[in-house]
Parts: C-alpha cells; structure tokens; sequence
C-alpha cells in the first residue's frame, strides 16, 4: 500500500539520469553557518512557535526535515507521519510519530490534530520489475505496487492531506515536488506508465487553489551530500532543466521547507529548486533573500 513514507523514491538517480545530471565538487568551502547576521535566527524571521507535521517522516528527505525542526526545539514542536511501526522505529519511534495511509484519509485524523503547518513529503515509489539483470545492458522496466501508483499517491494522497490540513485549519502548507513537470514528455512520466509527474502537478494545482498559504518547491535531482555548503538557485517553469545547475542536497532541501514556514515572502510562491556546485558561488544564508525573487505563484 502506498504510504506517507514514500517520498524519497529512488527519484534522485532517475533523475540523475534521465536529466543527465552532473555534479562535481571543486573544492571544499565552509558551510553557511548560524550566527546574528544570518536572518533564520533573528526574531523577525520567526512568525511565532509552530507545530509542524512532517508526512513522509520515514523517506530519505523526509527524515531530514523531521530531524532539522526537532533540533530547533524553541521553534518548531515537531511530529512525523509514516506509514509503518517500523519506519517510526527508524526515526526515533517517539510518540510525535504517527502511522497512517495517506491513501486512507480517515487515518490522517490524529496526526492532524493541533498543527500549525504541514510539510508533504511523500510521492509513489517507482520499484524495478523482477528479472532484470544489468549485466547483460539495457533499461529496467518499472512498475508500481497496487494502491501505490502516482494516481493514488501523488494525487489523492496529497488532496487528503491538503483537505485533513484544511480541516485541522492550518496556516501553511509547504509541498516538496519535482521539476520537469512542465513537459509531459519527461523520462518520469513513462516510469511504469504512472505520469507521476502529471499527478504531482495536479496536486499542486489543488494546493494553490485551496485557500491555504502554500510553498510549492519543484526539487532538482536530489544529492546525498551534506548541506549548507551550496549557493541555492530559485527558478520557474523548468528553467534550471537547461543549465548544468539541475542538482539539489536532500538537506538542503529540507532546510527550505523549514525557512519556508519562517518568512512571509515564501507563501504562496511555487518554484524550482537546485544548487551551484560545492565551491562555486557563495553558500546561502539568506532565505529572506531566497524567497523575495521568486515571483511564480505556481
């Protein structure tokens, strides 16, 4: 069954490699650190002590996020959505970590429960079909498991969430989806013939016309590399698709969908989302910044 621990499918080498992504590190430069100049520390930043639900807790980005708000214990009182007892051990197992089925919207209800904002973090996982062997070349070929195809994840599992959030009267909601969206033709979308990316759109459509504050982020291909190190790119409509900049770390991923719910100049933005490569441009630390030249409103 599809889950909210779904969102960090293996998407980040598929992207990798139907976008012939290419990342290399220059040299090494020092992280973006916190301080009194950097403004995700000043008071002005922060609209006041938040409640947030992380869906897709138990992903590789969504672990991320549910790490960085429970280190921020005077900000963000954290709770996580997985979909397994065993994804909840994963993360801690604590009792802010709730299990549930983002396909089943009456499962939603007790993780829902007084938060402020909510940060989807799930997407269908696309698995590869028995017998493939790559040794012998070629392509694999792709399937979903039944109740797991972008359809019943991406679209519906995502509209329960906006609609349990709506519910629960939330005041943002941030959405963590993929570039490449605006081509319908995208390696993505033949993945098991699910059009993942259609489905992910639509949702995002769903969100921006629901009422709701809303930050849409569209991920480039997602990196296992340690954050703070890169000069962070905003774009719109795939634009960053045509440079060699298409790359983004999964932590500093999460340390948007964090920022995102700290300033009022990331509501009801959707944008695009990559990095310059370790050592080339300056790390960012101003999200205030970030934010303010994004104009796309989806």
């Amino acid at each position: 069954m599809a889950s909210a621990t779904s969102l960090s499918w293996s998407s980040s080498s598929l992207l990798s490699r139907n976008m012939h992504l290419n990342f290399s590190t220059i040299r090494q430069r020092q992280p973006c650190r916190e301080s009194a100049s950097t403004p995700f520390v000043t008071a002005m930043a922060s609209p006041g002590f938040q409640t947030v639900l992380v869906t897709g807790a138990g992903g590789r980005t969504g672990r991320h996020v549910y790490q960085k708000l429970k280190e921020r214990p005077d900000q963000f009182a954290a709770k996580g959505l997985v979909r397994t007892e065993e994804s909840k051990k994963m993360i801690g197992g604590g009792d802010d970590v709730y299990t549930g089925c983002i396909t089943k919207a009456e499962s939603l209800f007790p993780a829902f429960s007084k938060i402020d904002a909510l940060v989807i973090v799930t997407s269908a996982v696309p698995k590869v079909k028995p017998g493939f062997d790559p040794s012998k070349g070629g392509r694999p070929e792709y399937y979903f498991v039944k109740g797991g195809s972008p359809e019943e994840v991406d679209w519906l599992g995502q509209k329960n969430q906006i609609d349990a959030a709506k519910e629960a009267g939330v005041k943002q909601i941030v959405l963590v989806g993929s570039m490449g969206g605006t081509n319908l033709n995208n390696p993505l979308n033949a993945l098991g013939n699910g059009n993942i990316l259609v489905w992910k759109r639509k949702a995002e459509k769903y969100l921006a016309d629901s009422g709701i504050p809303y930050t849409i982020i569209r991920a480039g291909g997602l990196q296992e590399t340690e954050g703070g190190k890169r000069e962070l790119l905003v774009g719109k409509d795939d634009e960053l698709l045509a440079t060699d900049t298409r790359t983004i770390s999964r932590a500093d991923l999460a340390e948007v969908c964090i920022q995102a719910l700290l300033f009022e100049e990331a509501k009801n933005k959707a944008f695009d989302l990559s990095s310059k490569p370790e050592g080339q441009g300056v790390p960012t630390c101003d999200f205030k910044l970030l934010f303010s030249r994004i104009t796309s409103t989806f």
